[in-house]
């Protein structure tokens, strides 16, 4: 099988197949490394960009909680019956977000 497979090739080109192949071999065991410094890197650029990531929710939950209160200020003033269902989920959703975040600060242990 060896002697078919390379029948036509000079020892030139034989070489530099085993060669070839050696060094994919070499260098791709040479990449694999462990898996512990990559996990620990993300953890401690998770941990430093937190902050941030929390205040931007808090931002998030402000705005969110001002657009609420106009659509209620809004319904209310039109006498809509629904008002308080809507003034619930706006508001719902605001207490969210900030539980998200108080939760993933604790999850995360920052």
């Amino acid at each position: 099988m060896y002697k078919k497979l390379y029948k036509g090739y000079s020892y030139a080109c034989k070489s530099a197949i085993l060669l070839t192949a050696l060094f994919i071999a070499t260098t791709t065991q040479a990449q694999t490394g462990n898996g512990e410094k990559g996990i620990t890197d993300a953890t401690a650029m998770l941990k430093k960009y937190f902050a941030s990531g929390t205040t931007l929710l808090y931002a998030i939950g402000a705005i969110v909680g001002l657009v609420g209160a106009i659509k209620v200020y809004n319904k209310w003033n039109s006498g809509d019956g629904d008002t308080s269902k809507v003034a619930s989920s706006w508001f719902g959703s605001c207490i969210f977000l900030v539980v998200v975040a108080t939760v993933l600060k604790s999850f995360f242990g920052v």
